[in-house]
């Protein structure tokens, strides 16, 4: 973006937007111009474990970063594209800098508080946005590995909160916990919500019902 005029440039990439629990994370990552670290993409086309390797180095190469949370409650209350937008707002105040100009991937801009460019699959085209996704990534995982601790019956730590059939299983048996987020579509779906849906339930769930 040097040619454009803009000195400072942060990529920035959400991470969380399709889990049924868990926070929502978005990444800023401001990279510098004439160094890389070998390896770095996106981060959903890389393995737990690399991601998990790349981070002190992704972290220690940037010139800046932070990750920006929305919690669940606040992705129930606020929707989430008001949700995306206020934990891009914080991952943003939270640079020890002020950037010129955002690389946000994706079709659509929700930043909002500072000029920036869309870029369709741009954590595969863009190195800040890249870095942003890995660091986003990796720091939203280990908050999901944390709750496993607490909750053990969902298995975040395999599924950091995303949908599978474990997941949905023991949504099924104990209704969501208190990181769940409870104006997702899926809720309509639990007995306990729904006491019409267990005479609908897919035979292959598995549920035997009395």
């Amino acid at each position: 973006m040097a040619d454009q005029g803009f000195n400072l440039v942060v990529g920035v990439d959400e991470v969380g937007r399709g889990a049924w629990a868990g926070p929502l994370a978005v990444g800023a990552a401001v990279v510098p111009a004439d160094t890389r670290v070998n390896g770095i993409r996106d981060s959903k086309l890389l393995s737990e474990r690399r991601r998990e390797q790349l981070f002190e180095r992704v972290s220690k190469w940037c010139v800046a970063w932070s990750v920006g949370l929305a919690s669940n409650d606040e992705c129930d209350a606020l929707g989430m594209a008001e949700a995306q937008r206020t934990a891009t707002r914080r991952a943003l105040e939270a640079l020890p800098l002020v950037p010129e100009h955002v690389l946000v991937d994706g079709p659509w801009d929700f930043v909002q508080v500072l000029p920036a460019t869309t870029i369709v699959k741009g954590d595969a085209k863009c190195l800040s946005i890249a870095a942003a996704s890995i660091l986003a990534k990796v720091s939203r995982d280990r908050i999901m590995r944390c709750a496993a601790e607490h909750y053990p019956a969902y298995d975040f730590e395999s599924n950091k909160g995303y949908p599978c059939s474990r997941h949905t299983m023991a949504l099924v048996a104990y209704g969501p916990s208190a990181i769940h987020r409870r104006s997702w579509a899926y809720m309509d779906r639990l007995i306990w919500a729904n006491p019409g849906f267990a005479r609908r339930l897919p035979e292959s769930w598995g549920v035997e019902l009395a």
